[in-house]
């Protein structure tokens, strides 16, 4: 868990802690309603002060209409009907679902960053001074490099010296290792192996191999499914919509039965149902959770309409052994063509 999870759970479970003490207080000591209220609003306050804080910027900011604004409303007015001991609970429930949320998607985020770990960290620049450390992004077309055994190659380019494998795995998914000797092309992301390369620089870092791949996935969100884009438009007049019809069930039968407090009370029930984050959340985290998923077995997706597409293949052909299978075939049927014999086919193969 990340620092910021760390310290929401903390929250959680020091509100939890209050909550069922004051619960268990009030049980046995009967208070006033305004000492229950000072009592409860310490759970209350530790675990929401932040969606509080939230929903009041974005109505400074003309944003109302989120699931903090909803959840501060909604809680608020329990408070307010004496439900503080709903208001709270409700508060905490909300926050360790935004808890759960939070900590799938970080998981997603680590199996991307895993696949990324392609990222050059420096390149050997030749120089008329030696050879230097330099950050591979101020490493010119032309410059000549130094890749040494183990080091990941910062930059595409042409050898000039020196012959070895280099280890392509991580970006093509080859498991055999590819030969190199002076003129061939080698491509960022790759790991030397055994021998020092002299490679002239073909590509600037931000046209390299490895720029590209890492460009696909940080910018992956940006190509949503359709079902993404549909949801986000829905959000925009579902949310607006839930608050108009909490606040017309909360009037409109009061006027005739004068039932306010009833009323009211169901009102911010239907805000708390309605609320749209679970629906608004669910369908992009699971998009970014099947990336991140296919990230962690090494599979690079770049982005949720891509993901959606491949639900509807029906075949899939790979041209690499190796890559899925361990290169180990048997002959299952023999046909050879008219005026040979299975044995001549054979032989020949």
């Amino acid at each position: 868990m990340t620092r910021k999870q760390t310290r929401m759970l903390r929250r959680i479970l020091i509100s939890i802690a209050a909550l069922v003490a004051v619960w268990v207080l009030c049980a046995f000591v009967p208070l006033p309603w305004y000492a229950q209220l000072a009592l409860y609003l310490v759970p209350y306050l530790i675990i929401g002060y932040d969606v509080l804080r939230k929903a009041f910027l974005g109505v400074v900011q003309g944003e109302i209409f989120d699931e903090n604004f909803l959840m501060a409303i909604a809680t608020v007015g329990a408070l307010a009907l004496q439900e503080y001991r709903e208001a709270a609970a409700v508060m905490l429930f909300y926050q360790i679902g935004e808890l759960f949320q939070s900590y799938a998607v970080g998981k997603s985020r680590k199996n991307i960053a895993a696949l990324m770990d392609i990222r050059p960290d420096y390149a050997n620049l030749e120089t008329s001074e030696g050879v230097q450390q330099v950050d591979p992004d101020t490493v010119a077309v032309g410059d000549v490099i130094l890749i040494r055994p183990g080091e990941k190659i910062p930059l595409d380019g042409v050898v000039l010296e020196g012959s070895g494998t280099i280890n392509t795995s991580a970006l093509t998914g080859e498991s055999r290792p590819r030969r190199v000797s002076p003129g061939d092309d080698v491509i960022s992301g790759c790991v030397n192996q055994d021998e020092v390369l002299r490679v002239k620089v073909s590509k600037p870092f931000g046209q390299s191999t490895v720029a590209r791949i890492l460009e696909l996935v940080e910018n992956s969100s940006l190509k949503k499914a359709k079902a993404e884009n549909f949801i986000t438009k829905f959000a925009r007049y579902y949310t607006p919509a839930v608050c108009i019809g909490a606040a017309a069930l909360a009037i409109l039968p009061s006027l005739f039965t004068g039932e306010w407090g009833v009323w009211v009370s169901r009102a911010l029930t239907f805000l708390v149902i309605s609320c749209p984050c679970a629906l608004v959340i669910s369908i992009p985290l699971t998009f970014f959770g099947g990336i991140g998923g296919a990230s962690r077995s090494g599979i690079l997706i770049k982005g949720g309409n891509y993901l959606e597409a491949l639900a509807q293949v029906k075949t899939i052909v790979f041209d690499k052994t190796g890559t899925l299978t361990q290169g180990v075939f048997q002959v299952t049927g023999v046909f050879p063509a008219e005026g040979f014999t299975e044995d001549t086919l054979l032989e020949t193969a």
